[in-house]
């Protein structure tokens, strides 16, 4: 792969950004490895890298977890990942990135200016936000954004926010990597990035764990919401761009 230290250099960012924001690096990684791999390829080594990252923030955020809402979220994500990974090979990606864009930039910027504003984890809310974030990991490669403003809306704490979400996101990879292997999305030739993005996730994950001790629980979530929001406008602008 040509660039390929810009590549893992880049990666590493997306991991500490990730982690800083509690919703995982495949929002930031995707757009990323799509300047240096096909967008089917991109899906498949997401879905590894991510492997490694959410064990890294277990590990590192594990006493955080809410049992709970990792059921209640967990499971309809995983069923809907797995629906999603299979209709990637069917749905016009710049349709869902179009209507992603505009739901992420949209309920972001609501969350933002009414900062007291909050949703209770109940029963319904959890599973809808679960089967959303699954559906849209499936289709796009990234539904981090989704339930990071679904946690971010529960006004979970930090450590619970970042260890319930990689536990989610742990399970939504472990099962949509199946898919995309079945799918040939995922190469022999692209391997060999397995190992450097293992470390690099395991990384980028302590280097933000030590960043977000300096921030405050309110800091900590204006910062994801911030970041879903630019990550919304990028959509956006690179969908423009590209018409």
């Amino acid at each position: 792969m040509k660039g390929l230290a810009l590549f893992l250099f880049l990666s590493l960012l997306a991991e500490i950004l990730g982690t800083v924001g509690g919703f995982g690096s495949s929002l930031f990684f995707v757009p990323i490895a799509g300047f240096f791999l096909d967008f089917h390829s991109v899906l498949g080594i997401t879905a590894l890298f991510h492997l490694s990252s959410n064990l890294s923030k277990i590990v590192l955020f594990r006493k955080g977890v809410d049992k709970k809402l990792v059921l209640y979220m967990g499971i309809p994500a995983v069923i809907f990942v797995v629906a999603g990974a299979y209709l990637s090979k069917f749905i016009d990606g710049k349709i869902l990135e179009l209507s992603l864009g505009i739901f992420l930039v949209l309920l972001s910027s609501v969350l933002l200016i009414f900062k007291n504003l909050a949703f209770k984890p109940t029963l319904t809310t959890s599973l809808g936000s679960g089967a959303l974030s699954g559906i849209v990991a499936g289709l796009l490669g990234t539904g981090g954004a989704i339930r990071g403003l679904a946690l971010a809306a529960f006004s979970l704490p930090k450590d619970a926010f970042i260890a319930t979400s990689a536990i989610i996101d742990l399970a939504i990879d472990a099962s949509r990597s199946v898919v995309y292997i079945a799918n040939g999305y995922v190469h022999a030739h692209d391997l060999y990035l397995i190992a450097a993005l293992f470390v690099i996730g395991f990384v980028g994950s302590y280097i933000g764990k030590r960043l977000l001790q300096k921030i405050s629980e309110t800091q900590f979530k204006n910062i994801v919401l911030v970041l879903i929001l630019l990550v919304g406008l990028a959509t956006l602008t690179k969908l423009f761009v590209q018409s």
